[in-house]
């Protein structure tokens, strides 16, 4: 992909970006719609800080511009409520998210403003800003999804959706060395480098996502109720939250369910992977249909190198539908080396995210690789998540 086509690129996420935000009124802007998001204009702003500081404070050693908005955008910590009550009114922002964008742009079309630097070599830079930019927008879908949910609906679902047993149907990856992680990609994050031989055993991994209908049946047999289904860690989330559903679903006068997106009320189809489940639900309903059937013992959630192997070999569908939950803690590689950028640098070795892997329907292509990393706290159930098991070989 060349400059010409990723400036293309970046100037139409730029409109996607800014559409997001002038549709909302100013005070759902500015609204905070869950625990663990911030409001949505923080989120605009913070990917125009973010454009900013590669392009300019990194490649063009000029840190002016960056340096005065650092306090409020600046993801050096998790956003605060401290951060969102320095962000400029609506107005003031979109403006001076709109010259960046014709400055910065004009910038980047021009080889010779760019000057030397290692990150101006094979579109790096381009690539670097445009999957930044990706990672934004998809928060604001969340935090646009998350003020839906919080609206009344009288709606009633035509078509219920109905119970029924998980597909059998896996692909088997025999024991062997694997490659994953990022080799000589010019956009990777640290947190994807570098790259490893891993040695495997042999797996059969669900060739599709767990479904809508394959939830329901899990929700049908009391398995939110079923106390030796959940961790300790599971079940103590679990008493203190009553939700006993997906994030995203809800229920007409006459008790069928349906979900709830950026568009509002719609039904749920019943071979659609189940988005919405945080990793406590996706541990449960492993461990009750290993119990359930035969044909599922042994069923746990995957290791990340695992999906990673069989999204490689091209072994598995429906990636890109839900990020999903896999069972290990997002931690570094062997012999992890954090970006030389301080924006650049992973945030989240803490012991208390999982990793993801995949991409949701709203995932941007810039991010749509193997070898790409997401994670989210156990209890989180908002960044479109569903779940793939893995079982032992044949």
């Amino acid at each position: 992909m060349n400059n010409h086509t990723l400036l293309a690129e970046l100037s139409n996420i730029h409109q996607m970006l800014n559409q997001l935000f002038e549709s909302l009124p100013e005070v759902d802007a500015y609204r905070c719609y869950h625990p663990s998001l911030a409001p949505l204009a923080w989120y605009y702003g913070h990917s125009m800080y973010l454009e900013t500081y590669w392009l300019r404070e990194v490649v063009q050693a000029d840190p002016d511009m960056t340096e005065r908005v650092r306090p409020i955008f600046s993801a050096a910590a998790p956003p605060t409520a401290v951060q969102w009550r320095l962000l400029p009114p609506k107005d003031h922002l979109l403006n001076w998210a709109l010259e960046l964008q014709d400055e910065n742009l004009m910038r980047l079309a021009n080889p010779k403003l760019l000057g030397e630097h290692s990150l101006t070599t094979q579109g790096r830079l381009h690539r670097v800003i445009l999957q930044e930019h990706a990672r934004s927008y998809e928060k604001m879908l969340m935090v646009l999804t998350q003020r839906r949910l919080g609206e009344r609906f009288d709606y009633r679902v035509e078509r219920p959706l109905t119970v029924r047993m998980p597909e059998t149907a896996m692909i088997e990856i025999p024991r062997g060395h694997y490659r994953v992680g990022a080799r000589q990609d010019p956009a990777a994050y640290d947190n994807e480098a570098p790259a490893q031989a891993v040695e495997l055993s042999g797996f059969r991994i669900q060739l599709t996502p767990v479904a809508n209908s394959d939830w329901l049946a899990f929700m049908q047999a009391d398995g939110y109720a079923a106390r030796e289904l959940w961790s300790d860690a599971g079940w103590l989330w679990r008493q203190q939250d009553d939700t006993l559903h997906p994030d995203h679903w809800r229920q007409d006068r006459s008790g069928e369910w349906y979900a709830v997106g950026l568009n509002g009320p719609c039904e749920l189809s019943a071979e659609e992977p189940v988005s919405g489940i945080g990793r406590h639900e996706a541990e449960a309903y492993a461990n009750w249909l290993a119990h359930r059937d035969e044909a599922f013992s042994g069923a746990v959630l995957q290791h990340e190198f695992q999906w990673e192997v069989a999204a490689r070999t091209r072994e598995i569908k429906g990636y890109g539908r839900v990020w999903e939950w896999c069972a290990n803690l997002f931690q570094p590689y062997a012999d992890y080396r954090p970006s030389e950028y301080r924006e650049g640098r992973t945030l989240e070795f803490d012991d208390l995210h999982f990793s993801l892997r995949g991409a949701c329907l709203h995932t941007q292509r810039s991010l749509k690789r193997p070898s790409f990393r997401n994670r989210a706290r156990a209890g989180e159930r908002h960044m479109f998540t569903g779940i793939r098991l893995v079982f032992p070989p044949e």
